[in-house]
């Protein structure tokens, strides 16, 4: 089935800008890879800040809308934590372009909708700093510096973004699960809830 065709300048932004970047990526580039004349470019795109700043909200909502979903009714820290931490390699293995530019492209935003793209980013970001303070305050997690850890962990699993290949060695299920072990291992999970986590397979 064809592409509807803002459906396929939107992709082509995606491949340009996660290859180029905002800057390096031109009008006469987004038309090209479209197969569109430059005059009727600007009837599907608007301009092209409005092209990144869609790209970034749809990732970001899609990431948004699925971990509040997967942590619905969830209390347990360390299922919370697992099923973040698989939730968000999985969307950086399977998206690694619109992750990257998400990751890459905020300061290039104007101030005004760099705030709203910012927020929806924070909000994500706040399910994982509440599950590990959550599990630091019921004494589950022992980390004695949540918020680097939380960091830091963010950055391991954003960065499969970068080299995730499904001809690789591990399935994308079983690689999630493997950092989602090192995630536990590194907030300093109890070992009780860190295996009662993988017999639910979370």
């Amino acid at each position: 089935m064809a592409l509807d065709t803002r459906e396929r300048v939107r992709r082509a932004a995606v491949k340009l800008f996660a290859d180029k970047g905002f800057h390096g990526t031109g009008i006469r580039d987004l038309a090209t890879e479209s197969q569109l004349s430059t005059a009727s470019l600007y009837h599907y795109m608007g301009s092209k800040e409005d092209l990144l700043v869609d790209i970034m909200r749809r990732c970001l909502q899609t990431l948004l809308d699925t971990a509040t979903a997967e942590l619905a009714d969830v209390e347990d820290p360390a299922t919370r934590l697992r099923k973040l931490v698989k939730l968000h390699v999985r969307a950086h293995a399977r998206m690694p372009r619109e992750t990257r530019i998400v990751d890459h492209e905020i300061p290039v935003l104007s101030p005004a909708v760099r705030r709203s793209v910012i927020g929806l980013r924070d909000s994500y970001e706040r399910l994982w700093a509440d599950a590990v303070a959550d599990g630091v305050e019921a004494g589950v997690f022992t980390t004695a510096h949540p918020g680097v850890t939380r960091l830091a962990l963010l950055e391991m699993c954003t960065g499969v973004a970068r080299w995730y290949s499904p001809r690789g060695s591990l399935p994308l299920d079983e690689l999630a699960s493997h950092y989602a072990d090192v995630a536990l291992r590194a907030v300093g999970a109890c070992s009780q809830s860190a295996a009662e986590g993988q017999s639910r397979g979370e």
